[in-house]
Order: C-alpha cells, then sequence, then structure tokens
C-alpha cells in the first residue's frame, strides 16, 4: 500500500522505541501470530519456530490451517481461548485495522506489525484501545537484539565490541 502523493509520511519512530520493545518482549508469555504459515521456508514460520524455542506460547491465527509448528490454529484472534500478551501480524497492511480491533477486543497487550506492514490506522485503532504498538519490526530480531546471542554480542547497545564488560 503506497501512501497517495502529497500524503504525509506516517512517522515510524514512536513505534520503535527500544525501552517499549524491550518491555514487550520481557513482558510476554503468549504470542499470537497472524498469519503464520506452515511452510518452513516462509518467514512467518520460522519466527514462530523461534520464540516457540525460546519459552513463549505460540498460538497460530490462520484460518486455513488446523494446526501449526504443533499448535492448534485459529480463525481469528477472537477464537483464541485465553490471554495474547503480543498479537504478531504477518498479513498484508491493508488488512492491520480490523486485525487492530479483535486485538482490543481480546485485551491483548501489544500489536507487533512485522516488516513492512505499516498502516496508521491500524496503529491507532490499538493505540485508542490501550495496546503499545511496534511496527515495521520483526520480533525475531529484536528477540535477538535485547534477549537472544545477538545481545551477548552487544548489537543491543549500538556498539559491538570483543571486550567484555563494555568499552575500556
Amino acid at each position: 500500500m503506497t501512501p497517495p502523493v502529497n500524503a504525509p509520511a506516517l512517522d515510524l519512530t514512536r513505534y520503535q522505541d527500544p525501552l517499549t520493545i524491550q518491555r514487550v518482549l520481557y513482558n510476554a508469555r503468549t504470542i499470537a501470530i497472524v498469519g503464520l504459515s506452515p511452510n518452513e521456508l516462509r518467514a512467518s514460520y520460522f519466527v514462530g519456530y523461534y520464540l516457540k524455542r525460546h519459552g513463549y506460547t505460540i498460538v497460530p491465527v490462520n484460518p486455513r490451517e488446523p494446526r501449526i509448528l504443533g499448535e492448534t490454529s485459529y480463525k481469528s484472534l477472537v477464537d483464541v481461548p485465553g490471554p495474547v500478551d503480543i498479537v504478531n501480524v504477518f498479513r498484508a497492511p491493508d488488512a492491520l485495522p480490523g486485525i487492530a480491533e479483535e486485538a482490543v477486543k481480546i485485551r491483548a497487550g501489544a500489536l507487533w506489525c512485522q516488516f513492512g506492514v505499516i498502516n496508521a490506522d491500524g496503529a491507532r485503532i490499538a493505540e485508542a484501545g490501550g495496546l503499545a504498538v511496534i511496527m515495521d519490526r520483526c520480533i525475531k530480531v529484536e528477540h535477538a537484539r535485547y534477549i537472544g546471542r545477538m545481545h551477548w554480542l552487544g548489537f543491543n547497545t549500538q556498539r559491538i565490541t570483543s571486550v567484555r564488560g563494555g568499552l575500556q
């Protein structure tokens, strides 16, 4: 979805705040992945596999599949039984407002939009419903940066060093 000519570009800075990203990742236990694919070659599958392997409960949301990654898949977010901390979106940007409405309805903690999933209306709906919004960021990359192996290498500080304990 390309913005119309002369339309102001959406400032994504507010949706990529490192402290918000860290808070959301550290406090989450259950992640519903909207658009999770059963195809091992798709990014959504790899992200779901990674998150499950790192201890998160994964809830696939894909109306075409009964099970993905060994978990029951649901037709929509409102069909998910139980609380959802993060709604992670692997869908086209124009689907985001509807997904945001469902995320608000189930009282999710955050709406996380993967790379390229950018929609101002969806962000407004989620924020108005009290959800934290992260947009145009990969949850797997951010997890690795702040919690996983990239964290150990210094990627979370924006400085890479071989010296333990930071720069000397």
